[in-house]
């Protein structure tokens, strides 16, 4: 790669990394408020679980099923309308963050679910016999137990969100992977563009590991 090409386009590539955390930070920050009660809920109302409502289970499974059978392409162009509404614009980082936090909301629920699935149902037997509140169920047995599970799903759905993030340059959302369209593909520059896809393996990487040791430090099993 031409040395004196990738200095030239550092101004823009920075301003592009900066664009894809600013969008997957606000998807991941929005898919944890919403998705983690979410994940819960669709285990804690399952057959034979203390807040057992097979109805509520069936139609959140479904609607979370739903949003995640969606292409992302699809799923962003469908909320063009929505993401208008709601942040009054449709191309930016800020826009493509709509369709990214609705993409990861269920994504996020599902990992959660699966999580807390894993813990020993003696677990929670046990705390059930002593007269806990479903309440102290959550808190002080299920958020405890699946936490190191719950941080690897939030590691995964960063990383999934980046890849995300980088289609949603195809509608001009910004990012990374804006640049590598609009300059590396439209403009035929391969310099660009192995530049971007390294960019990206790199943070892949990093925060694949930081999510790894993070989640040995907090597991205590």
């Amino acid at each position: 790669m031409p040395l004196d090409h990738i200095v030239s386009i550092l101004p823009e590539l920075n301003k592009a990394f900066f664009e894809t955390l600013y969008m997957v930070g606000i998807s991941l920050t929005v898919s944890i408020i919403v998705g983690l009660p979410l994940g819960i809920l669709l285990f804690v109302t399952d057959r034979g679980l203390f807040l057992e409502q097979i109805l509520v289970k069936n139609v959140v499974g479904f609607i979370v099923n739903l949003v995640r059978s969606v292409p992302f392409i699809i799923l962003l162009v469908a909320l063009i309308p929505f993401t208008n509404w709601l942040v009054g614009t449709t191309i930016g980082p800020t826009a493509a963050s709509v369709a990214l936090s609705v993409a990861a909301i269920p994504f996020f629920a599902r990992v959660v679910e699966t999580s807390i699935r894993e813990i020993d149902k003696g677990v929670i037997e046990a705390a059930i016999a002593v007269g806990a509140t479903p309440w102290m169920i959550i808190r002080e047995v299920l958020l405890p137990e699946a936490r190191p599970g719950i941080i690897q799903g939030a590691t995964l759905t960063l990383i999934s969100l980046i890849a995300y993030s980088a289609m949603a340059g195809i509608v001009g959302g910004g990012g990374v992977g804006d640049l590598a369209i609009r300059y590396g593909y439209y403009r035929y520059d391969n310099t660009i563009m192995f530049t971007t896809i390294i960019v990206l393996v790199l943070l892949v990487q990093v925060i694949q590991l930081a999510g790894d040791i993070f989640s040995k430090i907090v597991d205590k099993r």
